[in-house]
């Protein structure tokens, strides 16, 4: 049955494509005339470009057999200052428009609809309108309000106060409270700039472009924010925001002319042709180089507090309209910088002079005039002059001495998987990829084109084999326009910010008369007002819940052994890619590796194997395999709390021709690899570390949400040693034995890692999973027992370590599946308050609640209900009114409800915002269009794409079946008021709730003073 439903699949995959062949250049469909049809084979797409003849607004629309069909305006939008006008005006054309006036419709239709995606961006020169949806009604719903949005919004003067900045009182009720700056983007551009990373990227960019819109903050300085006013905001509308202005892309198998039909009646007829003046000039050449420095703030995190700068050298390099030029710059950059093989890394990370590359590295092709960064971050400052000698010296080895020619066949290998690999939201790939280039009108069609490149420097390089060096010597060796820029802590930097925003804040506040303060305190309690009242979102469309499949198509998987352990086959239309996956056991790892794994899972494949050293590894790596990743896995059992399974899952995927090289560099690694390398091992945990310390403040709420979960179920106890804020000091502490002590510190971690190898390469305790087309099925199969064959040395009994643990038997072996699953016989949940103080100015706050698992029959409303508590009560508490960039509740796969706050000005308050909400939810007060919202909401997420690699792996990895989904499905429908209320009482009652609560924040004098925090 497979084979034939393979078949069916092929002959519907021809007709998007086919049917838009079928356009003919100069044909006219709907107020647009066709310019240019192009078959684009690689991608598996038709192209049609077209012009709007009444305003010139440009039209591109990619046929595709994809269901998830995309939606994407864009608009220049070129600032000429840092008020961050179109990042307001993003926020604020989505709050309300002339057909559908009520507030926040964007955030209602999430509600409304089945979208698989829900956006809007501000780049430094461009604002996009995402959508997609697999739903053709629904993709017209949508349509329909993000055209009405973007050309006819409201843009009321609330809306600009609640989404821009405003002055108010702290307390909005109490006029003797002081004034202070709330808004939402405010606090967003606050939040951002309190990561150094952003912050230096921001300057380099600001500093590189100094004479037009790049020398400006696009997204907004947070002290120039409040320089924007209502009137401004208006005017920036007017002119950027029109058709002739304008870029549509739509992607996918539903027809063009009915998108075309809507777009021209709704939105385009009712304007005319303008010359909107918004093109970005070239950046005059400077005739020499320049230097410059900007101070950040201590990171508390940083591994070696004495090592915290950063040096950089950017190169401006040529117009990004010219493809082939771009192409061959991207590639470039790629064998200066990219892995263990490459020039710059040999120079730079392997001395250890640094922590990592600067976090602007390389090619960057999103401003008119492509740039080229290379540097360090974590540094020393006596280290900087030796920094620039390298990076010129370098510059030079490369001119004279070129790249191998595998390297250069390893990166086209990439290009070749990244053509075929399919992921689920390709339309969003696409839009965003020529997002760029097509706004500074370069030709987007010529950009799909990917293999025409590919070609053309193949040619190139062929004709002249020094083509590359002779680029790398006119870019970087003779190039005048290159900005050294280098940044350094400073103690008082924060306070410095804040004495700024303070004296920002008196400024405004000396020039206030007493009529303006009674104003503004009035103007608070109006938007308080506006705020709170219940909304009439009836205006907007909506689908309903009968839209929804009943059931869910079943995924079909083939189980079987291979040397003695379980596979599961999926075949999948995969355009001839193999995807191979092995979860293995931790069950018998002792308890003092425990910590060690997530640093073993992320050395493993890079330090050499076989007769490989590390370099060669990478090398192979590149050319023969799409990647080669090792995970730590942490999967609560779908029926009991207290069980779980601990694992790591090894993934990798290659084109089917080098299947056999896949499995060699495996079985390496399984059978030898490189653990003796000292230096490499150091510079892996150094970089581990830095990549660690400038993940918390992009993820901040993640990481609140495991340490609040932390002593509630085993399994968040394992997530949090595994990937929570307890992994911090460990490779800190790791780091600092590397950078500072003896040898005789880090011989431990070389100790630990051939003995938690010989635990989880281990035959005895995997499984495998394998999704490749039907033709390709007998032969991974027959690759892989070779495979078990070459490993089979390392098959060991295996016997769980501590006593408080017991194997859970297999599942029945009607379900020909068996996992790993243990459970922890005296657990006891316990509640904690932990308190993390950070370098940042803003919060992340959580509490997680002990539930119920998967299977029981109240998940389901519990998952309506954070969703409902989420759109209904927490938004308009934590972000319209509290100002967090985010918050909401939700309900985890592990039995713990959550609730959080992203870059929240807020802490404890945000705390009590939660209390309220189970009060909302306990006194019933929602209708049944509220449950409904929750249901499409919830909906939209179970029933997002799968990639073809992807499928069948819920029952892979947790043992979640097709026919346990489908009960948990039914159970979702049948969610009733009732139901919400009565799970709201039953798990949220305050007498027997087991909680607990996690911040991560700025100092706190509040929680310093209350005893019952933990505070780090």
């Amino acid at each position: 049955c497979i084979a034939s439903g393979w078949h069916v699949w092929r002959q519907e995959s021809t007709s998007a494509r086919e049917r838009a062949l079928q356009y003919l250049p100069g044909q006219r469909i709907h107020g647009f005339t066709v310019k240019e049809v192009v078959a684009v084979p690689d991608l598996f797409l038709t192209a049609v470009k077209l012009t709007h003849d009444k305003t010139g607004a440009k039209y591109l629309h990619a046929a595709r057999d994809d269901s998830n069909n995309l939606f994407s305006v864009q608009f220049r939008t070129t600032p000429m200052d840092s008020t961050g006008v179109p990042h307001i005006l993003e926020h604020t054309v989505l709050c309300g428009s002339k057909k559908y006036p009520c507030r926040d419709p964007f955030f209602k239709m999430l509600n409304r609809s089945l979208s698989t995606f829900m956006n809007a961006f501000t780049a430094s020169d461009y604002t996009m309108y995402p959508f997609s949806t697999q739903n053709s009604k629904d993709f017209q719903n949508l349509l329909s309000v993000y055209l009405d949005a973007v050309f006819f919004p409201c843009l009321r003067e609330l809306d600009f106060w609640q989404e821009g900045w405003r002055l108010e009182n702290e307390k909005p009720t109490d006029p003797n409270s002081p004034l202070v700056f709330k808004g939402v983007v405010f606090n967003e551009m606050k939040g951002a700039f309190s990561d150094n990373e952003r912050l230096y990227a921001q300057h380099l960019q600001n500093k590189l472009y100094p004479d037009h819109t790049y020398s400006v903050v696009s997204g907004g300085e947070p002290l120039v924010i409040p320089d924007l006013t209502w009137e401004q905001l208006k005017q920036f509308h007017a002119t950027h925001y029109h058709p002739s202005n304008a870029r549509f892309f739509t992607y996918g198998d539903l027809p063009l002319e009915q998108h075309l039909k809507q777009i021209e009646e709704e939105a385009l007829s009712k304007f005319e042709c303008i010359d909107p003046n918004t093109e970005v000039p070239s950046q005059p050449h400077w005739t020499s180089p320049r230097e410059d420095h900007v101070t950040c703030s201590p990171d508390a995190l940083a591994p070696d507090p004495t090592r915290q700068n950063t040096l950089c050298v950017s190169y401006l390099l040529g117009d990004i309209t010219d493809t082939f030029e771009g192409f061959t710059l991207s590639l470039l950059s790629s064998l200066m910088i990219s892995g263990p093989n490459s020039p710059f890394y040999k120079a730079l990370i392997e001395p250890k002079i640094g922590t990592d590359f600067s976090s602007v590295v390389g090619y960057d092709g999103s401003t008119k005039e492509a740039s080229f960064s290379i540097g360090l971050q974590g540094m020393a400052e006596e280290d900087t002059e030796r920094v620039k000698q390298i990076i010129s010296q370098t510059i030079d080895d490369i001119i004279n001495n070129g790249f191998e020619e595998e390297r250069i066949e390893a990166l086209l290998h990439k290009i070749e998987i990244q053509m075929k690999h399919q992921s689920t939201n390709f339309g969003l790939s696409l839009a965003s990829y020529i997002a760029s280039s097509w706004n500074h009108d370069g030709d987007p069609v010529e950009l799909l084109q990917i293999s025409d490149s590919v070609a053309k420097f193949r040619q190139t390089l062929k004709e002249n084999p020094h083509f590359l060096q002779e680029k790398v010597k006119h870019y970087f060796k003779e190039n005048t326009h290159r900005l050294t820029l280098s940044m350094s802590p400073d103690e008082a930097y924060l306070e410095k910010q804040a004495n700024a925003e303070e004296e920002k804040l008196q400024k405004k506040i000396q020039a206030l008369s007493d009529r303006d303060r009674e104003e503004i305190y009035k103007k608070g309690l109006e938007l308080l007002a506006a705020q709170s009242k219940t909304q009439d979102a009836s205006c907007l469309p909506a689908l309903k819940v009968s839209d929804i499949e009943p059931t869910i198509p079943i995924t079909p998987v083939q189980i079987s052994t291979a040397g003695g352990v379980p596979v599961q086959y999926c075949e999948q239309p995969t355009n001839g890619m193999v995807y191979f996956r092995a979860m293995c056991s931790l069950n018998s790892l002792p308890e003092d590796l425990r910590l060690y794994v997530p640093l073993f899972c992320s050395v493993i494949t890079k330090m050499g194997c076989g007769a490989l050293d590390y370099r060669q590894q990478a090398q192979q790596m590149e050319l023969r395999t799409g990647g080669m990743s090792v995970s730590t896995q942490v999967i609560p059992d779908s029926t009991e709390l207290d069980v779980y399974e601990q694992g790591v899952l090894l993934f990798s995927l290659c084109l089917d021709r080098n299947l056999p090289h896949m499995f060699k560099l495996w079985s390496d690694i399984f059978n030898s690899p490189h653990f003796d390398d000292e230096e490499r091992l150091r510079v892996l945990v150094m970089m581990s570390a830095q990549e660690l310390a400038n993940g918390i403040s992009y993820s901040g709420h993640t990481y609140a949400m495991t340490r609040a979960g932390r002593h509630l179920t085993p399994a968040g106890d394992l997530q949090e040693t595994f990937g929570g804020m307890e992994q911090v000091p460990t490779l800190q502490c790791e780091l600092n034995f590397t950078l500072i002590s003896e040898m005789s510190d880090f011989s431990q971690v070389i100790r630990a890692l051939p003995r938690i190898k010989k635990h989880i390469l281990n035959p005895e305790n995997m499984r495998f999973a394998i999704n490749a087309t039907p033709q390709k099925m007998s032969d991974t199969a027959a690759q892989l027992e070779s495979f078990m064959k070459d490993v089979a040395e390392n098959r060991k009994e295996r016997k769980p370590v501590r006593p408080n643990i017991t194997e859970k038997p297999p599942l029945p072996v009607y379900l020909n599946w068996f996992t790993f699953f243990v459970q922890e016989l005296n657990f006891q949940p316990c509640q904690m308050k932990t308190f993390f103080q950070m370098p940042f100015p803003v919060n992340f706050v959580s509490k997680s609640i002990r539930t119920v698992p998967f299977t029981h029959e109240d998940y389901a409303s519990l998952c309506i209900l954070a969703r409902m508590m989420t759109a209904k009560f927490l938004h308009g508490e934590i972000r319209e009114k509290g100002g967090a960039y985010g918050g909401g509740a939700r309900m985890g796969a592990g039995g713990l409800f959550s609730f959080y706050s992203y870059r929240d000005p807020n802490s404890v308050q945000t705390l009590s915002a939660f209390f309220r909400g189970i009060d909302w939810a306990k006194s019933g007060q929602f209708t049944q269009q509220d449950i409904d919202e929750a249901k499409l909401s919830v909906f939209s997420a179970v029933d997002s794409p799968v990639a073809p690699a992807d499928k069948g792996m819920g029952r892979f990895l947790s043992g979640v079946t097709d026919e346990m989904k489908q009960s948990y499905r039914q159970r979702l429908f049948t969610v009733s008021h009732k139901n919400l209320v009565d799970v709201a009482e039953r798990y949220f009652n305050v007498g027997q709730l087991t909680y607990g609560v996690a911040i991560l924040g700025p100092e706190n004098d509040t929680i310093k003073k209350d005893p019952s925090w933990i505070v780090k």
